[in-house]
């Protein structure tokens, strides 16, 4: 039986697709980052299908174990918390056991965090770096602004709000204050918000509510104005 990998809603539940459902509803078993977030999920949809915890801390040896329940034919569908599985999620490891044992994977796409933010900042689309997190440290963080600086696409990375202020005075430093940047907050829940500016007006910006939450951080290139 194939490997399902399935996007899940990034916080608007009414994001999943109708596809999505029915997978959901109808496979043999769902392994999930946290099984509570996915409970939550499958509830929501009416699904009752039983869920089993594929995360960072047993990726390795659950890979093989989902392989094995493929191999003697159930259907697995992989999800994480929120977005698409393997996209600085959890994934990647089954995908590739899949892949070496011969057993097929079918994509069931659907939201992302790094499409939805791209798309929404006006910046160019016609190509693009994801990098996913880059490094805590400030020296990791001014490498890779340093070497992607002239870098003639866009650039799309994720941050924590514990680190955000960081990751922007660090590129103010290195990229200058007039590179344009998109700070995606919360995308599709209530407090949604986009702050599209220079780099230089931004850091007023990140302050109160405005450091809560999951962050997407769009830069354009060089010579971008909007």
């Amino acid at each position: 039986m194939p490997l399902y990998v399935i996007a899940t809603p990034i916080g608007n539940l009414s994001d999943l697709t109708q596809r999505a459902i029915e997978l959901l509803k109808t496979c043999d078993c769902v392994a999930c980052e946290d099984t509570r977030v996915t409970r939550k999920l499958l509830r929501h949809i009416g699904s009752d299908r039983p869920t089993l915890s594929y995360r960072d801390a047993n990726e390795q040896q659950q890979a093989l174990n989902l392989v094995e329940k493929l191999q003697l034919g159930a259907s697995v569908a992989l999800v994480c918390d929120a977005g698409t599985p393997t996209i600085s999620d959890p994934g990647f490891r089954l995908v590739r056991a899949c892949r070496r044992q011969g057993q097929p994977v079918i994509p069931v796409p659907g939201p992302s965090a790094v499409l939805a933010a791209i798309v929404a900042s006006g910046f160019p689309t016609n190509g693009f770096l994801y990098a996913g997190f880059l490094a805590p440290k400030k020296s990791a963080r001014t490498r890779f602004f340093q070497r992607y600086h002239d870098f003639e696409y866009t650039i799309v990375l994720y941050e924590s709000c514990h680190r955000i202020v960081k990751m922007i005075d660090d590129a103010l430093t290195v990229l200058g204050p007039q590179r344009m940047v998109c700070i995606a907050r919360e995308m599709t829940k209530l407090h949604e918000t986009f702050m599209v500016d220079c780099l230089a007006n931004i850091p007023p910006q990140l302050t109160g509510k405005n450091l809560k939450g999951e962050f997407v951080v769009v830069f354009a290139p060089q010579t971008f104005k909007l």
